[in-house]
């Protein structure tokens, strides 16, 4: 990790790990897709702010990585945000390919846990087995209306 050009207005909402590091989740600007998990300093922050493409610490590697760049799965940055703890970073991008090393659309395809039955609420069930229609409409009590 190297210093940092990283305006200090924005470095000092930045609430960095023990190793400088902030979790940065890239989803996909249009979809809202969660494609992966990686990390950011303040450096790769600066990077990818000013040059539009993602930049990521490789804690394996101990480098800068640019997304795409030995790949060709760019990820191009429409937008990013810090959450209300200012300990996480929302990258919206547009992914360009898989954005998953392994080869899948995301870091998270097919790779689903179980949950046992007891685990999701029944109002989740019964709104899951619902229609489409019937789960995304709600009735208002003092009007009798559907919102």
């Amino acid at each position: 990790m190297t210093v940092s050009s990283l305006d200090p207005a924005i470095a000092a909402r930045l609430k960095r790990g023990p190793d400088g590091l902030v979790p940065a989740v890239a989803q996909q600007y249009d979809t809202g897709e969660v494609l992966m998990l990686a990390w950011m300093d303040d450096e790769a922050l600066h990077r990818t702010l000013t040059t539009g493409r993602a930049t990521y610490w490789s804690r394996s590697r101990g480098e800068y990585w640019v997304k795409g760049d030995t790949s060709g799965h760019v990820q191009h940055v429409r937008s990013v945000a810090l959450d209300c703890d200012g300990d996480t970073l929302l990258v919206r991008v547009d992914q360009v390919g898989a954005a998953c090393h392994t080869g899948t659309r995301t870091c998270f395809d097919g790779r689903d846990l179980p949950l046992t039955a007891d685990a999701v609420p029944s109002d989740v069930v019964a709104s899951e087995s619902a229609s489409p229609a019937e789960a995304g409409t709600q009735t208002d009590p003092a009007e009798g209306s559907i919102r």
